[in-house]
C-alpha cells in the first residue's frame, strides 16, 4: 500500500536526500550529489530561494521503506514575472511503479493548486536557474557537473500519469580532437575585429571577484530574459551560487566580453566536478570525500559549458564565436580533452547553430513537461 507523508523533520529531510543514493545503487552512471548541499538547498533560511517561494517535500512508503520523492514548489518571482499561475515539481524520483508516481504527483499537484497554481510543470528543481528537466536520451554516461540523472522508466511513467512535452534541453558534447578549430584558426582575427568596435575578451578577475559576479549578473538577467522559463535571479541567488562555483572556476573556462568598462557578454565554464563525485559515497564529505575532493579536481579531464549570454545590440558580432573559440584554446596544454555545452533550448536555432560550427554532437536530452491542473 503506497503511502505519502510530507517531510516534517530532519529525520525525514535526511530520507528525502539519500533515497537516490538506494535507488541508483548498482547504476554506475548515477553520481551522488553532497548532501549538506542538498540539505541547504532544501532547507528555509539556508537557501536564497525560500525568501520569495515555498517548497513542500514529500516522500512515498511501502511499509516503513521509501519508494519515492517529490518536491512541490510555488515560485512566486516566476510566476510574477511571466505573468502565469504555474506550479512545479522537482527532486523527482521514484521505482518503477506508476501507482507510487500517481500517488506523488497527486499530493504535489493538491498542494501547488491551493497556493493558486493552474499548471504543474517540471521537473525543476527549485528553478530554471538549478538544475531540471528529465533526462530521456543519453543514458549510457554519468551526467556532467550541475545537471540532472534518472533512469529510462521515468519517461513512459509520466507520460502515463497524464504529463506532456513542454520542451526539450539539449546537451552537445564536444571533443578537443575532432572539434572544427576553424573557430580558434580565426580567434585573433575575430578578436582584432571586435577591438575595432571597443570590445574585449578577457578572463575573469578572481581578486576583484565581488564586483565581477554583480556585472556578469546584469548581462545574465538581461541576456535572457526572453527565455522559455527564465527568471531574473535575485542578489542573493546568484551570490549563494557564485560563492560555491568559484570553489572549482578556472579563469581560463570563465570569459566576459567588454566594452568601455561595461560587460556586454560572458561564458561561463566549470570543471566537470562529477568525475569526483562520483567517488564520493552517499555524497559524504566525511570522513575521506573531502579529501578526493580536494585533490582529484587537478585530474578532471573534462568541462562544462553552462551559460553563455549576449545582451542584445552585441548579438550576431562574432562574440558568441571568440567566447566557444577561446575556451577551446585556453584547453591546450591542459589535461582537458573536451566538454559538454548544456542546456540549450531546442529552438534556440541561433546558438544550437553556433555549437554544431564546432563539431558539436548532441548527445543527451532532457525534457521539461507540463500538465493543466
Amino acid at each position: 500500500m503506497t503511502r505519502i507523508a510530507p517531510v516534517s523533520s530532519p529525520k525525514e529531510l535526511g530520507k528525502f536526500i539519500d533515497f537516490p543514493h538506494d535507488l541508483y545503487q548498482h547504476d554506475p552512471n548515477y553520481v551522488p550529489e553532497l548532501f549538506i548541499a542538498q540539505k541547504d538547498m532544501l532547507t528555509p533560511g539556508k537557501h536564497p530561494f525560500h525568501e520569495h517561494s515555498e517548497v513542500k517535500l514529500f516522500l512515498s512508503y511501502d511499509g516503513d521503506k521509501v519508494n519515492g520523492r517529490i518536491a512541490a514548489i510555488y515560485n512566486t518571482n516566476h510566476n510574477e514575472f511571466t505573468n502565469r499561475k504555474d506550479g512545479f515539481f522537482g527532486f523527482f524520483d521514484t521505482v518503477n511503479d506508476q501507482k507510487v508516481v500517481n500517488a506523488l504527483l497527486k499530493e504535489a499537484t493538491a498542494w501547488v493548486k491551493q497556493k493558486g497554481a493552474d499548471t504543474l510543470v517540471g521537473p525543476v528543481n527549485l528553478s530554471t536557474n538549478e538544475t531540471c528537466g528529465l533526462l530521456i536520451e543519453g543514458y549510457d554516461r554519468p551526467p556532467m557537473a550541475m545537471m540532472p540523472y534518472n533512469a529510462s522508466y521515468y519517461l513512459p511513467l509520466l507520460e502515463q500519469a497524464g504529463l506532456r512535452k513542454k520542451t526539450d534541453l539539449l546537451a552537445y558534447e564536444i571533443n578537443v580532437s575532432d572539434s572544427n578549430d576553424k573557430s580558434v584558426r580565426m580567434i585573433d582575427a575575430l578578436e582584432g575585429r571586435l577591438q575595432r568596435s571597443g570590445i574585449t575578451i578577457r578572463q575573469v578577475n578572481l581578486k576583484d571577484f565581488k564586483n565581477e559576479v554583480v556585472k556578469i549578473r546584469e548581462v545574465y538577467n538581461k541576456a535572457w530574459d526572453k527565455n522559455l522559463g527564465f527568471v531574473p535571479t535575485t542578489e542573493a541567488e546568484f551570490e549563494y551560487l557564485a560563492k560555491d562555483l568559484k570553489m572549482i572556476l578556472d579563469p581560463r573556462y570563465c570569459l566576459v566580453a567588454e566594452k568601455d568598462n561595461e560587460l556586454v557578454g560572458f561564458i561561463l565554464g566549470i570543471p566537470d566536478i562529477n568525475q569526483i563525485l562520483i567517488k564520493i559515497k552517499r555524497g559524504r564529505l566525511l570522513p575521506t570525500g573531502i579529501f578526493k575532493l580536494l585533490f582529484g579536481k587537478k585530474d578532471i579531464t573534462r568541462i562544462r559549458v553552462l551559460t553563455l549570454g549576449v545582451i542584445d545590440g552585441y548579438r550576431k558580432m562574432g562574440i558568441e564565436a571568440c567566447l566557444y573559440g577561446r575556451i577551446i584554446k585556453n584547453t591546450y596544454g591542459t589535461k582537458v580533452t573536451g566538454g559538454e555545452c548544456s542546456w540549450m533550448l531546442e529552438d534556440n536555432y541561433l546558438m544550437n547553430h553556433a555549437i554544431e560550427q564546432i563539431n558539436g554532437k548532441l548527445y543527451k536530452r532532457y525534457r521539461l513537461f507540463e500538465k493543466p491542473i
